[in-house]
């Protein structure tokens, strides 16, 4: 980060050529020119905000002006939204209220700069009970009024790219819930350029080794890369040219994050990765034509040239992607051997493909059917934020399946279309039609072939829902829905079955607490959750109630370590007098993190924390759920029993807590680690009579590592192999795959997890 180092009168007129680079850009828009309500809320936020610095140096009045500029010209919108983002911050860290506001500007900003208020701090707080409120306030905000959360977006992505100033663990966490519903959430309001952008930068804080690495490896390849695109390129332009179509053409080279994340899931090195690039071509409409009929002209015309791929073709302008999205895809043989994908746009199409529903303000036509779209996606937010759920990770997992799903397009016996999530079932469709349908059904035809109602349909399926009133729903139906809207139905409908269980399980827990003179807080309901390995109250309830737990197991403290010096810490301040109560009460409130075993100090999150594992000292553990090992991308985050578990940056749990508990996230740094670790190798190959004895006798004789496991099967000539071997970094791993890649007939070997 560079020192900010200006003088006062430097400052000046740097935050007036920033202020007049907003005003320029909002000038050579087409919006109406309102320009002296934007000079007075820049006044008015300047004279609020002075003297208020960020973490940087800067004055503070260069983010709100950053955010407006973002807004207006990135995302597109108007004055009305650049003076609430002027003003965004003004009431909640200065003096003025939301009265001021309205006084100064009227009702209209007002509102949006309250929206903004209401959701401050970022959608998360520190505590996932907050988490959930605060988004909830997001969500219903954004149905009032969509500049809300179009502001908000300029506001998070400002913030990412002046990410640098904050501390590691404040990166990671940041970082993580970016990823985690940002990225998200502007993908399915359809604005793709913010959506890459944070995702980029997300990317970049998380593993900053490996997105040095890609985008070095991009810098070297572009010399080539620009000679096979013009290559395919040229015939296209010429033929294009003698169409007589205004048009413009580029290569649009894929995002560090989306290089890094094919790799990672495919298991390929950066040199397999193909499809680097797509051709757009964005051409202006000509009078007399339709969209729809250029974009088909256009598709002719490439097909021509080059041959297409049979099962690539994608038809955006019939069927609308849920975010607006329009366009026709067609993969294409190029010249080099290569499928290369080509998109096809008019110019209103690749406006609205960039900057989303803001776009549609813009175009009068087809307004109705956009605002439709956008209406059936809040009715949908709604139906979620209707279910009382208490748990706050399973609600934020419930919205982002709605919010990044890819979508299928089915159609009912009448025709009706229905968009769903990639990998949705019959079930999703019945609950989508009907709640009472979803109740009840039993099965369903597919094309008019019977099926079961876990059935997972493709787009174009012909779907009939099948039902029977003695059906009833089942907890098991949960492992197979895709869709939010049924997830939330189907819990509503669990929730009224299992009712009279969870009010009997309640009155035990509350007889438990009387009793024994118990105080109870959030922290303390916290751990007991934790002991008993649920979710949420209503579970611990439910389970009371209908006998699965005993209560009185936690007095029994069957359980671990760590949970024995909770309970009889938990319950030494809980009992009895006026006065321990009060302490348990302040002692307990104040745990944001959990505290270690007594003797042992406080991690301190601001500072990185040292691993050590050797056989004196072993200071943390390694997570279950991604088994990193030393040499891994990693994250500390510091468990109910106040001890560090360490978690592959990768790790979908990891995304988790990034994004629900901000502050247990520590920073980390190895230093002795003297150990073996397990790690799980997949090796594919030819197959041959010795093969595995030349493995086996690779791995435990010549390199002398220990095999764990070993799964081999032969297909006809191909094999695959799973081993588990015990190796003490991810340098070992490396060496164990160039070396069984030697061995002749084996194609590939990887690490997986």
């Amino acid at each position: 980060m560079q020192e900010y180092n200006l003088t006062p009168e430097e400052e000046e007129r740097y935050v007036e050529a920033q202020f007049r680079d907003l005003l320029d850009g909002y000038l050579a828009s087409n919006h109406r020119k309102k320009v002296d309500i934007i000079e007075r809320a820049f006044r008015f936020a300047k004279e609020a905000h002075k003297g208020v610095r960020r973490r940087s140096g800067e004055p503070y009045i260069l983010h709100p002006i950053a955010v407006a500029k973002i807004a207006s010209q990135e995302i597109g919108l108007g004055s009305t939204s650049i003076c609430a983002a002027l003003l965004h911050d003004v009431v909640e860290d200065t003096e003025y209220r939301v009265e001021d506001i309205e006084q100064h500007f009227g009702r209209k900003i007002a509102r949006i700069v309250e929206g903004l208020t209401k959701i401050s701090g970022g959608i998360f707080g520190d505590k996932a009970s907050a988490q959930a409120e605060n988004f909830r306030k997001l969500l219903l905000t954004m149905s009032e009024d969509i500049r809300v959360v179009l502001i908000k977006m300029a506001d998070r992505l400002h913030n990412m790219r002046t990410l640098g100033s904050m501390a590691p663990n404040k990166q990671y966490k940041i970082a993580g819930e970016t990823l985690y519903i940002y990225a998200p959430l502007a993908h399915r309001l359809g604005l793709f350029a913010i959506k890459t952008e944070l995702e980029d930068l997300s990317f970049k804080y998380e593993h900053p080794a490996e997105y040095d690495r890609i985008s070095g490896l991009i810098r070297q390849s572009e010399a080539g890369r620009e000679m096979v695109y013009n290559d395919f390129a040229s015939p296209i332009l010429k033929r294009l040219d003698a169409m007589g179509l205004s048009y413009e053409a580029k290569a649009r080279l894929k995002s560090v994050y989306s290089i890094w994340r094919k790799m990672d899931t495919k298991h390929i090195p950066f040199e397999e990765v193909y499809d680097l690039y797509a051709m757009r071509i964005i051409f202006d409409t000509p009078e007399g034509v339709s969209e729809k009929e250029m974009c088909y002209r256009i598709y002719v015309a490439l097909t021509d040239l080059y041959r297409p791929h049979p099962e690539r073709t994608r038809d955006w302008i019939a069927n609308p992607k849920a975010n607006g999205y329009q366009a026709l895809h067609v993969t294409l043989m190029g010249p080099d051997g290569n499928w290369i994908e080509v998109q096809i746009r008019s110019r209103r199409m690749d406006e609205i493909a960039e900057k989303g529903f803001a776009a549609h303000w813009k175009y009068k036509i087809g307004e109705h059917e956009e605002e439709s779209e956008l209406n059936v996606w809040l009715k949908t937010i709604k139906d979620i934020l209707d279910d009382p759920t208490p748990s706050a990770i399973d609600f934020l997992d419930t919205l982002k399946l709605n919010l990044f799903a890819t979508e299928i397009v089915v159609f009912t016996p009448k025709g009706e279309l229905l968009t769903l999530p990639a990998g949705a079932t019959v079930l999703d469709v019945a609950f989508s039609l009907h709640s009472e349908l979803g109740m009840h059904c039993i099965a369903g035809k597919v094309n008019h072939k019977l099926v079961p109602l876990s059935q997972k349909l493709n787009s174009g399926d012909q779907v009939e829902v099948l039902t029977s009133q003695s059906q009833k729903p089942k907890e098991e139906w949960m492992n197979f829905l895709m869709s939010a809207k049924a997830k939330t139905r189907l819990r509503k409908e669990l929730r009224k079955v299992q009712q009279p269980y969870i009010e009997k399980g309640k009155e035990i827990f509350d007889d438990f607490l009387v009793q024994n003179d118990i105080i109870l807080n959030n922290s303390v309901m916290t751990k007991i959750l934790g002991t008993y390995h649920v979710q949420s109250r209503e579970e611990l309830f439910l389970k009371l109630g209908n006998g699965e737990i005993s209560i009185d197991d936690y007095l029994n403290v069957n359980t671990s370590r760590g949970a024995r010096s909770l309970v009889s810490r938990l319950f030494r301040l809980g009992f009895g007098g006026d006065k321990k109560a009060d302490r348990a009460r302040k002692l307990l409130a104040a745990a944001d993190v959990p505290e270690r075993e007594s003797g042992k100090a406080k991690i301190n999150t601001k500072e990185t924390y040292v691993l050590k594992f050797n056989e004196k000292e072993r200071n943390f553990s390694f997570a279950d759920c991604c088994r990193p090992i030393p040499g891994d991308e990693v994250m500390g985050f510091i468990n109910d029993d106040g001890e560090v578990e360490v978690h592959a940056l990768t790790c979908p749990r990891a995304q988790v807590l990034k994004a629900s508990f901000g502050p247990r996230i520590v920073a980390t740094r190895l230093d002795k680690v003297a150990g073996h670790f397990l790690a799980n190798i997949r090796i594919e190959g030819i197959d041959r009579h010795g093969i595995l004895q030349e493995l086996t006798g690779m791995i435990s004789t010549a390199l002398n590592i220990d095999i764990r496991r070993l799964n081999i099967e032969a297909e006809k000539e191909v094999f695959n192999c799973d081993l588990g071997v015990l190796v003490s970094d991810t340098l070992a791993v490396e060496e164990l795959c160039k070396r069984v890649l030697k061995i002749q007939g084996v194609r590939k070997a990887d690490r997986v997890r």
